[in-house]
């Protein structure tokens, strides 16, 4: 027999529904047996003037359940009778303040309600809060009210730490003597038909982002540096090793898998260091790649003497690149791999100077060599722009239209369309853009065809998830979903529904040295990579002075957390901080 959970129903009138719930035995436990614990806000002789309340309460007590007066649903944890308690699941059906109160003051409830049931609530436990229908503001609700006139369910939920994860019908005909009472306190019902069961679980915290230093062999030294803040939660995952059953595994798996029906694929595990030397970043750019967008990372010892030929040559390149400016031109600079290109190159080389697998390429036209690993941006924030995702690189020789085709037919049943550019064969989808390129280069009079494949933006694609951002996530209720290695076209299941978004504007004075990149990467080591996307709303140079003001529009929006009015405004001061003490920013 399964344990007993344990339910604890809050702001009961007649005490009907604990009554009726405890008969049902198993309505709101996934076990044989519940324990309920019945409470209202009234004391015990005012409780029983509500018509049945007398023999509900002796039901409930039949049971085995327990009944406790004057408990106020937004202080249980100073309940005495609660101290030490954690239950599975907390009811509360039909909150409302009483008499003719308005949203104001039924939304002030439940925000008070939801913040004090996570203090008597188990770690996996969910709450239950049923609403009439267009009460709580959600897109379920039909017809749905004006946002600034419903209860604002999931808002308020969100103060909490709560998430929606899911809406359900409101079914009190299956509960026998169920009978709705406290409409503007009194014996009267609330309108029940078509009413909905809200279910709420909760949600990770929010991880700050870390400083990461790193060590990595380079050319057979030592370097140590520090990874960029707002990159700290993307790096070492393991998105693809060999056991993984993360999205983005199973996207290569399945690209893998049928490209070997006409093409002999070899892959190599990518095991090369995060940091690129300047002449292995001129090697790795690609059409898809811009040298604007290289981060630039300064050891934090000198690998190279500043004063050597080699330095130099560093510092020449990066200057030529832009990946640095005149201010730090006196340390040597390497820059976080864009791409892979330039590991696939030294893989090849490696290949063929050790005579391994020649005969593989000279018997056959249709070889594929390939490896993937994570790579890094510095781009702007947006909908679809991301500073690190998985790339993908399969190279061998042959026409290019074959391998963009090849690679086409696996995607068209998601939406995929190749389209022919300037610069070789372009992969696109809705509404993202390009999820890939098809070129071919040029290497000591050998011509090869190269397909750079984003596996971050096709597991989106793929598995229909929201947000890129999703991937990421921690939260077990999404990584579960890929343990039985569904095939790509499941449908994501979200764990949290209808998330708020929120928008903050910041404005500042900065001086002529602002680098935009630098604050958008300030934006999501702050807000936790919460904001969705920045917009430039406003900039003004002064005649006079050499300060410029920028005032930007920061949409904060989540599928993975419980992201509240409160958290979003706290991720905001923390920004105006960064300004100020990184950017040098003047805050108006």
């Amino acid at each position: 027999m399964s344990p007993s959970r344990s339910v604890l129903f809050v702001g009961e009138g007649n005490f009907s529904f604990s009554a009726s719930s405890a008969s049902a035995g198993r309505r709101y436990s996934d076990c044989e047996s519940s324990i309920i614990t019945a409470t209202c806000l009234q004391p015990h002789e005012q409780a029983l003037r509500h018509e049945g309340a007398a023999a509900n309460i002796q039901s409930i007590k039949d049971s085995g359940g327990t009944v406790l007066f004057e408990v106020d649903c937004t202080k249980l944890e100073g309940c005495s009778s609660l101290q030490g308690r954690a239950f599975d699941r907390v009811v509360f059906n039909f909150p409302h303040c009483g008499r003719k109160s308005g949203v104001k003051k039924n939304r002030e409830l439940l925000k008070n309600f939801f913040r004090s049931c996570v203090q008597v609530l188990a770690d996996d436990g969910e709450v239950h809060v049923s609403l009439c229908n267009g009460q709580g503001g959600t897109p379920v609700d039909q017809p749905k009210r004006e946002w600034h006139n419903s209860w604002q369910v999931v808002a308020m939920a969100a103060e909490a730490h709560l998430v929606l994860s899911a809406v359900l019908p409101f079914e009190s005909e299956k509960l026998q003597n169920y009978k709705c009472t406290g409409y503007r306190s009194q014996d009267k019902g609330f309108h029940v038909e078509k009413a909905l069961l809200h279910v709420f679980t909760r949600s990770l915290p929010f991880t700050a982002a870390q400083r990461l230093e790193v060590e990595e062999s380079i050319d057979g030294k030592k370097v140590h540096y520090i990874i960029p803040t707002e990159l700290s939660d993307y790096v070492f995952r393991s998105f693809l090793s060999s056991d993984s059953l993360h999205p983005v595994k199973l996207v290569q798996d399945y690209l893998l898998k049928g490209l070997s029906e006409k093409w002999s694929v070899s892959m190599t595990m990518e095991t090369s260091p995060f940091l690129l030397t300047a002449k292995q970043r001129q090697t790795c750019l690609s059409p898809a790649v811009d040298s604007t967008q290289c981060y630039r990372i300064k050891p934090l010892q000198k690998d190279v003497n500043p004063d050597s030929d080699e330095a130099d040559d560093v510092r020449s390149t990066l200057r030529s690149s832009r990946c640095f400016d005149d201010t730090e031109r006196e340390g040597c600079y390497y820059v976080l791999r864009p791409s892979l290109v330039s590991n696939l190159k030294e893989f090849l080389m490696n290949r063929d100077e050790g005579g391994e697998d020649k005969h593989v390429e000279c018997s056959a036209a249709t070889v594929l060599f390939g490896t993937s690993g994570l790579v890094f941006r510095n781009v702007s924030i947006g909908p679809w722009s991301m500073p690190a995702f998985h790339q993908l690189l399969l190279t061998g020789s042959g026409p290019i239209k074959d391998l963009g085709q090849d690679l086409e037919t696996l995607l068209a049943p998601f939406g995929v369309t190749l389209l022919t550019k300037q610069d070789g064969l372009c992969l696109t989808a809705q509404p993202m853009g390009s999820v890939g390129h098809v070129f071919s280069t040029h290497d000591n009079d050998r011509i090869s065809v190269t397909a750079s494949l984003n596996l971050d933006l096709l597991a989106v694609l793929l598995f229909s998830l929201p947000d890129w951002r999703v991937l990421w996530s921690r939260d077990q209720r999404f990584l579960d979903q890929y343990s039985l290695r569904p095939s790509p076209g499941a449908p994501y299941r979200p764990f949290v529904l209808f998330p708020e978004h929120f928008s903050f504007d910041v404005s500042f004075w900065t001086g002529p040295t602002w680098e935009e990149k630098r604050f958008h990467g300030a934006v999501r080591e702050a807000s936790c990579g919460t904001v969705q996307q920045v917009k430039l709303i406003d900039r003004f140079s002064h005649p006079d002075l050499s300060q410029t003001s920028y005032c930007y529009r920061l949409v904060y929006h989540s599928h993975t957390h419980a992201l509240s009015h409160t958290q979003a405004l706290k991720f905001h001061k923390h920004l105006e901080h960064l300004l100020t003490d990184q950017l040098h920013a003047t805050i108006r």
